[in-house]
């Protein structure tokens, strides 16, 4: 873990319509952050399409590399800030729930796409995602859940032993699903060492109210910042040593492999 970073996570407004919106907001997102020094902008699940836009879903899809991803691209470069985003991704006729992170340079880091989807909306209009993604971003290893994938233990604590000391969770959390946000995400930090990025919409949706309460948690389990259940921008900063502490005062990583085999 090469040094520090400073990480913001953009709790959008969820009533946005389509991606030349999207794109117009995060231009100003970035430009209201100049100055302020900020390595990693984290944005939420489906971020370019919004969450609850039915078959729309399907027009607004592009490949991983599309025009959205030029546009992203040229902003990362223009503000010397990573960027990671939600989009759905169209490729080879199929329809992926996929998060990119650009690079300060405007290169592609990573492109994952969502392991686990739940019944209703994304069964019906995505395939699932077939592996985990890692990925460096500033001598810091890394990895990305999509929302519902970070609410099992299993995928966080594969991540974890693979060396992620952050794990980036773009989200679309319903309102009656506090708990997630409240208590699942924080658990997953504390229970593997490391820090999370959760970053939800705020507002309402074609009949859908999100939760908001994006925050940012620490290897110890506490919110470093939290929102509220309306648009902003959280503003953390990431310590690597904290990482290291935190996974020897509780070395569940290492321990874990004396449980007996069935």
């Amino acid at each position: 873990m090469a040094r520090d970073l400073t990480l913001a996570v953009a709790q959008s407004p969820a009533n946005l319509v389509g991606p030349q919106a999207r794109l117009d907001w995060l231009r100003g997102c970035l430009d209201s952050l100049a100055g302020q020094g900020i390595d990693l902008l984290i944005l939420p699940e489906l971020f370019l399409t919004g969450y609850n836009v039915g078959d729309a879903i399907a027009q607004w899809g592009e490949p991983a590399d599309g025009p959205s991803f030029e546009v992203i691209s040229a902003l990362a470069q223009r503000h010397g800030t990573a960027i990671h985003y939600g989009f759905a991704e169209a490729t080879e006729g199929h329809l992926f729930n996929t998060a990119n992170c650009v690079g300060k340079d405007g290169q592609l880091l990573s492109t994952h796409r969502k392991l686990l989807l739940p019944p209703g909306f994304e069964g019906d209009h995505f395939s699932p995602g077939s592996c985990y993604t890692m990925f460096e971003i500033e001598g810091i290893t890394a990895a990305t859940l999509i929302c519902y994938d970070a609410e099992f233990p299993e995928t966080f604590r594969a991540v974890a032993a693979a060396g992620a000391a952050l794990v980036l969770v773009p989200t679309a959390l319903g309102a009656q699903w506090g708990v997630v946000a409240d208590c699942v995400i924080p658990a997953r930090a504390f229970e593997n060492g490391v820090y999370i990025c959760y970053a939800n919409s705020a507002g309402h949706e074609n009949g859908m109210d999100f939760l908001g309460s994006s925050c940012i948690i620490g290897p110890d389990g506490k919110a470093l910042a939290r929102a509220g259940d309306r648009s902003e921008v959280l503003i953390a900063r990431f310590n690597g040593e904290k990482v290291k502490a935190a996974q020897t005062r509780l070395p569940y990583l290492i321990d874990r492999k004396a449980l007996p085999q069935n």
